[in-house]
């Protein structure tokens, strides 16, 4: 039977000048034009906003300035400034901080010092006046700064905060045209990113250098690797056997059909990366081994494999509060800005069934994006049978090979658990622990590095570090902020700006950021817009809540692009996907999926309820 050699697709090719040429012009004219005040206004606010509330809250509440204040006064105003950024106003939200919380959002505090500030609060301000003083500080923080006014060291602070703004803005437009046409090789864009952020002085090189080796890219090199692993020791095709062997009839839309009835539940309370990691062995191998003779190459079937895993990665995120970060931000905010709280199984019962319906339309959008000429694995699965038959019993590195496997996912499943839990001393974080267990497999001599070298595309690794570079950007610089309060302010006068256009407007915009930075940051940057706007148009109402959880449902619309999700770089491994392929089926499915959730929110969330609230 024929076999494939997977080939990573554009990294033989050199820089396109005529394409390459039009990014490049483009993010210099984004720079050179004049900054726009409302990134100046952003730029005021993220820079100046939060030392002038801190000042602000201690010359209210002690009557000194923040220079001179002590530690558990500035302590005070440190909290109530991080928790007038979350929304959480109230008083209440503020006696539930604790040290484990300072440490979170990086405020130097101690316990004792934690005891007063909470102890001062609780005697001398009543709920009205917190409120109040509250209020104070997110006008000041949003209008009361002007630019204009600003002078000496707080003008070169807002300065510096919207050059940074317009840096970022430039590069996403830079990123995003040289990741769909593939002008220059897409590892290449990703240092681009990093000299871009350098040479612009957004960040130092030490700085940037630390933010190429996050966890997430930990684990795509480390998840690579234990493929890699897989691959060598035949345990990728034990595994494909038994999950496919059964089959009667074992077509490609049945075992496309099948990753998604698998995969998509799962991804709702397990980790997504685990997932494309584990099965993406599986979906290699059943194309290697599916090619003839007489086909000696599909393409289509292979794209069509990959696509499926990782879509089917992709829409499992929203059916449980587990199924990403994302989620639980969105429940934190819902809880901190107007004390609604969304039970675990509440979640489940509300969101499970975008999913649901999900699963089928994934589905019949890949089977009609991608047309095989190979439509039947029995060839594929024969094969298998054979070599495992050759194979004869399971040998000691087969053996190895899964029980590192099985140490590793159940780490990845518990580490979070037993470091809350207090049974480890720090947090170790999946991508640690999937590093740890490439190591295993070279000190149980399952693999060598050879395996490594030759099997694990490196590009990829590099390709993610660049994308969690790129998206923490837009996040830290406040750009992303700057596009979601822009579309939300724009829209306003067009009637968008409640109920169900309200809602429309902002999955749109956190759909559309998903894909250029993670899931979390991109509803981190929607969600507090989108919620104080419902609060005010619809307060006390069903539509808080549904508002939370449609944010949180769009952030996981990370179909289009490959850096929109670690699923979709780590099917891109294959070396059988090209940047266009995800847009085959993400846009479809991308608009699909928005007008879904307003769907869901109209006529089942709206019919349902919430918690005996009013609707809106």
């Amino acid at each position: 039977m024929a076999k494939a050699k997977p080939k990573a697709t554009g990294y033989d090719k050199y820089v396109n000048w005529k394409l390459f040429f039009i990014p490049v012009v483009l993010f210099f004219a984004i720079l050179i034009l004049p900054t726009p005040n409302g990134m100046k206004d952003v730029g005021t606010e993220i820079q100046i906003g939060p030392t002038a509330v801190v000042n602000f809250i201690t010359t209210d509440l002690f009557g000194k300035k923040s220079s001179i204040a002590s530690q558990w006064e500035l302590l005070t105003a440190q909290i109530m400034e991080r928790n007038m950024r979350m929304g959480a106003l109230s008083k209440d939200r503020f006696l539930k901080r604790d040290l484990k919380w300072c440490k979170k959002y990086k405020i130097q505090a101690d316990s004792e010092n934690i005891k007063k500030a909470r102890t001062y609060i609780e005697e001398n301000v009543n709920d009205k006046a917190f409120l109040e003083m509250m209020n104070q500080s997110v006008e000041l923080r949003r209008k009361g700064l002007k630019y204009e006014n600003l002078t000496g060291k707080d003008l070169k602070a807002a300065d510096k905060g919207a050059w940074h703004i317009k840096v970022a803005i430039a590069m996403m437009v830079f990123v995003v045209f040289c990741f769909m046409t593939e002008c220059i090789p897409l590892p290449g864009v990703a240092f681009c990113i990093g000299l871009i952020l350098v040479f612009t002085g957004v960040v130092t090189r030490k700085y940037v250098a630390m933010l190429y080796w996050s966890d997430a890219c930990w684990f795509i090199m480390g998840s690579l690797m234990f493929a890699a692993a897989f691959v060598k020791t035949g345990v990728d095709k034990r595994m494909c056997l038994m999950m496919f062997k059964k089959l009667a009839v074992p077509s490609v839309k049945w075992v496309t059909l099948i990753f998604f009835i698998i995969i998509t539940p799962l991804a709702a309370f397990i980790s997504d990366h685990a997932l494309a990691a584990m099965f993406l062995p599986i979906g290699m191998l059943l194309y290697q081994n599916s090619l003839t003779d007489e086909v000696p190459e599909d393409k289509e079937l292979a794209k069509m494999l990959m696509i499926a895993i990782a879509m089917a990665c992709n829409i499992g995120g929203p059916g449980a509060p587990s199924g990403g970060a994302r989620n639980v931000i969105m429940m934190t905010y819902l809880n901190d800005m107007f004390g609604f709280d969304i039970g675990y199984f509440q979640w489940v019962t509300y969101c499970f069934p975008f999913i649901l319906v999900m699963i089928p339309v994934t589905w019949v959008v890949v089977n009609w994006r991608f047309k095989p000429r190979i439509t039947s694995l029995a060839p594929a699965m024969k094969h298998l049978r054979n070599e495992i038959d050759k194979m004869g019993k399971w040998n000691s590195k087969q053996i190895w090979a899964l029980i590192i496997f099985i140490v590793m996912v159940y780490g990845w499943f518990t580490e979070k658990v037993f470091y809350n839990m207090g049974i480890y001393p720090v947090r170790l974080g999946i991508g640690v622990i999937a590093v740890a267990g490439a190591v295993a497999y070279l000190l149980a001599g399952v693999v060598n590095w050879r395996d490594y070298q030759e099997r694990v595309d490196w590009g990829v690794v590099w390709l993610y570090a660049g994308a969690i570079i790129f998206g923490r950007t837009l996040d830290n610089t406040g750009a992303a902020y700057w596009l979601a309060r822009s579309v939300v302010d724009g829209l306003a006068p067009l009637g968008m700006n409640s109920g169900i256009p309200l809602m429309a407007t902002s999955n749109g915009l956190t759909a559309i950021l998903t894909n250029l930075m993670a899931d979390g940051p991109a509803a981190a940057a929607v969600g507090p817009i989108a919620l104080n706007m419902a609060g005010l148009v619809h307060p006390g109402s069903t539509f808080l809540p549904f508002m939370a959880m449609g944010t949180a449902i769009a952030s996981s619309f990370a179909y289009c692009l490959i850096i929109g999700t670690p699923p979709n770089a780590i099917v891109y491994a294959s070396g059988y996907l090209e940047p266009k392929d995800y847009l085959r089926v993400g846009i479809p499915m991308w608009f699909f999926a928005n007008i879904l959730i307003v769907l869901l929110t109209a006529i089942y969330w709206s019919a349902r309820g919430f918690g005996g609230l009013p609707g809106f």
